[in-house]
């Protein structure tokens, strides 16, 4: 379960500077908050000493929400609580759906209201559809409250090369036990066009805390090509992705994340995360004695997922490739309402494996584009006690039920928290525990098999 932020409190709001200022800027906020009165009566605040972060972040709704009025925490590129009840907030005053989702009816608003403004953002009472976001202040960001640290938030624009901005900022994650001493973690926003960004690669490198864990939060798509990434990516220790953004090219992108592990780089992807609440109910169904033997049986192999990312299914077939010993061999594709595609893998013992692959059309996209939805695991051997089922609560198993046999099947429903699978949450646990995921890399190589096949 996704534990409960504590409260943010601004020790500065994002405040202006020019780069060459970021760091004198940052040590005037310390030294200020550095001791406090001898009754102890007021605030002392440090830095945090745990780890650097850098965001990319090529989506601009936080940026847009906080120019016009609606957000008022730290632009950091990293969606929460605050950054739901902004978007709920001008969903609200725009007339749109209040679902507090991004959506491009939602940008195209706020691009025109700051457009009318020439760009100039709504400050102080020139603020007449400021709402409050209150809502989210109290659960506030996970990052910040549970992993005080430094973050280097990168924000790529469209429109004319006029150089790089930046902000620097720092909130404060009150700890009730002593509510005079802070550990706070510091923001530095840097804004500009990409040729802009790289140019100013050198001085995110010198922005970096010394003999800390650097890590880098990749929200594209992974652009092996390009300067910037090239240049982050060596700098840090570990590189995040969140393949459910993989929508354009999938597999394309998958291969890109195996490339990077092939050539020794510290890969996370928080979609992996999410599944594996699928893999171990599919574990725990084959630890009672009497099934322990029937796993190496299974020969015929369904995934249902959510159509539009098929990431997930193509990851978890990897994942049950690899801990099975099946070699991929052969991939068919049927262009049909679902997408469908047949993998073939050679078993270690000359069996030939079956898995089918399709994509379930759904009336309205979940919290993750391509969700895994159903798991289907039999044998051609009829005396073989291995048939195996596995359903989302939210969706159900009708296919599965469907194709018959369902009656023989031992029936599982996976219900992983709905908090627990968004990237902030899943972003904030891979914080707490950075380093190699082994099995993370041996369920990659194999993914990456069957996508060239």
């Amino acid at each position: 379960m996704a534990t409960k932020s504590a409260p943010l409190v601004s020790l500065q709001a994002p405040k202006d500077v020019s780069l060459n200022e970021i760091e004198q800027e940052l040590n005037q906020i310390w030294q200020s908050y550095s001791a406090t009165d001898d009754d102890g009566s007021a605030m002392a605040a440090t830095r945090a000493t745990t780890f650097t972060l850098i965001v990319y972040e090529p989506e601009e709704t936080q940026r847009l929400l906080a120019m016009m009025g609606f957000y008022t925490g730290p632009v950091d590129g990293i969606d929460g609580p605050r950054t739901e009840a902004a978007i709920q907030a001008a969903q609200s005053a725009y007339k749109l759906p209040i679902d507090g989702k991004s959506s491009p009816e939602l940008l195209t608003k706020l691009r025109e209201d700051l457009a009318k403004r020439k760009g100039e953002p709504v400050e102080g009472a020139d603020a007449p559809r400021y709402a409050s976001d209150a809502a989210g202040s109290g659960i506030a960001d996970a990052i910040a409250s549970q992993n005080p640290c430094r973050i280097i938030s990168l924000f790529p624009i469209a429109g004319e090369d006029e150089g790089v901005s930046a902000q620097v900022s720092a909130y404060c994650p009150i700890n009730k036990a002593s509510q005079a001493a802070l550990v706070c973690c510091e923001y530095i926003t840097l804004k500009g066009t990409e040729p802009a960004l790289d140019r100013v690669g050198e001085l995110a490198s010198s922005l970096l805390i010394s003999e800390l864990p650097r890590l880098l939060w990749w929200k594209g798509t992974p652009n092996l090509e390009q300067n910037l990434f090239q240049r982050l990516s060596k700098l840090s220790n570990q590189v995040i992705f969140d393949s459910s953004r993989f929508t354009a090219d999938t597999e394309g992108d998958l291969l890109k994340l195996a490339a990077l592990i092939e050539d020794s780089v510290l890969v996370t992807d928080l979609n992996w995360r999410r599944l594996a609440a699928w893999q171990e109910l599919a574990a725990e169904t084959f630890d009672a004695p009497g099934r322990r033997e029937a796993i190496w049986e299974v020969d015929r192999v369904v995934i249902d997922y959510e159509k539009g990312n098929p990431a997930q299914a193509l990851m978890y077939l990897g994942w049950l490739a690899s801990r099975l010993g099946w070699e991929p061999t052969k991939r068919e594709h049927e262009g049909d309402i679902y997408d469908l595609q047949r993998v073939y893998f050679t078993a270690a013992d000359g069996r030939e494996i079956e898995a089918e692959l399709a994509g379930i059309p759904t009336a309205e996209i979940g919290e993750v584009k391509g969700d895994m939805v159903s798991l289907k695991l039999t044998s051609t051997n009829l005396k073989a006690d291995c048939c195996t089922v596995l359903c989302s609560e939210t969706t159900g198993c009708m296919r599965m039920e469907a194709g018959g046999g369902a009656q023989s099947c031992q029936i599982n429903q996976v219900t992983p928290l709905l908090n627990d699978q968004k990237a902030e949450t899943l972003l904030s646990e891979q914080l707490q525990r950075v380093g190699q995921d082994v099995l993370y890399e041996e369920s990659m190589a194999v993914t990456a098999k069957i996508i060239k096949l």
